[in-house]
C-alpha cells in the first residue's frame, strides 16, 4: 500500500542544494497504472510506484524534468 503523503527531493546532483516539496495523493492513476500525488499548487504532479519509483508528470508546456528526484514517505 502506498503512503497518502511524500517529500520529492529534487537536486541537480549530489553536490547541490535540494528543493523539497511534499505531494499528497491524488485518487487518480498515471500512465503506468501508480498513483498520482501533487502538491497544492497542482503544479508538481508525480506518479509513485509501490516500489517508491518516482516518474515526474508534466504539468503544463515548457517544463523540463528534474534530474534527480528522491522520494521519502510521510506519516
Amino acid at each position: 500500500m502506498s503512503a497518502q503523503r511524500y517529500e520529492l527531493v529534487f537536486s541537480e546532483d549530489a553536490d547541490t542544494s535540494e528543493d523539497v516539496v511534499v505531494v499528497t495523493a491524488t485518487g487518480q492513476a498515471g500512465p503506468g497504472g501508480h498513483p498520482v500525488y501533487a502538491d497544492a499548487s497542482g503544479i508538481v504532479r508525480a506518479e509513485i510506484s509501490d516500489q517508491e519509483e518516482v516518474r515526474i508528470l508534466a504539468s503544463g508546456g515548457g517544463q523540463e524534468p528534474a534530474r534527480v528526484v528522491r522520494v521519502r514517505p510521510l506519516p
